[in-house]
């Protein structure tokens, strides 16, 4: 992950991308189905689907699987259930979603929930908690525009570790809502082993429709 002062690089945007068109579509039915249900498939149900796209092309369905985590567009855990997708979370995070059809959705971090209602195409409400108080950010997102509450609330984006590690070990943590600025800086004082940079709203916004909304958009592979 690159950060800087005024811009947010996490890479899945560039790594969706740079996927083959099997993993490609995968990849995308994994986000439908946590979209759909609020929950991630199963390692069988993966696998299943991952056949599918492989079953007329010689590839085995496994490699498929192998390049969505290499890629870090999924992570996976000891017994190959999803434990990321980002945006969405399989485990509850500080960043509940929610949209008009009634699914509710865990965030991985707070730019990944920022980007879902560009990513999903509806509105979306995110309810979070900021380190080390608790006190509530709730964020009301209608694709590219976005209201805030308290309407003095940023983003800290913050990483842990190596930069090489999956997204979920390094950064995901480390990217939340904060109340206001002091409370940001306040926070990242506290915690030297973490660093980053405080992102004021519209860069946080602009950075989770960068990240996450194109990763729908079909392009004729599935």
């Amino acid at each position: 992950m690159t950060l800087g002062p005024t811009n947010l690089n996490l890479n899945k945007a560039c790594a969706a991308v740079a996927l083959s068109p099997a993993a490609r579509a995968v990849h995308r039915w994994v986000l439908r189905v946590f979209a759909e249900t609020g929950r991630a498939p199963s390692r069988a149900d993966l696998e299943r689907k991952a056949r599918e796209h492989t079953a007329t092309s010689g590839v085995d369905h496994g490699a498929v699987v192998a390049e969505l985590v290499d890629r870090d567009v999924l992570a996976v855990d000891e017994r190959g259930e999803i434990r990321a997708a980002y945006p969405f979370s399989p485990a509850p995070t500080r960043h509940r979603v929610t949209w008009e059809s009634g699914t509710t959705v865990d965030a991985m971090c707070a730019v990944d929930a920022l980007g879902m209602s560009a990513m999903l195409g509806v509105p979306v409400t995110i309810t979070s908690t900021e380190p080390g108080n608790d006190h509530t950010v709730t964020v009301h997102v209608d694709r590219d525009t976005a209201r805030w509450e308290p309407n003095t609330a940023v983003v800290f984006a913050g990483q842990a570790g190596d930069a090489c590690c999956p997204s979920v070990d390094s950064t995901c943590g480390h990217i939340n809502f904060f109340t206001t600025p002091d409370a940001a800086h306040d926070w990242a004082a506290r915690n030297p082993g973490i660093t980053g940079v405080v992102l004021d709203q519209d860069q946080a916004l602009a950075g989770g429709i960068a990240e996450f909304g194109a990763l729908l958009q079909e392009t004729g592979d599935e």
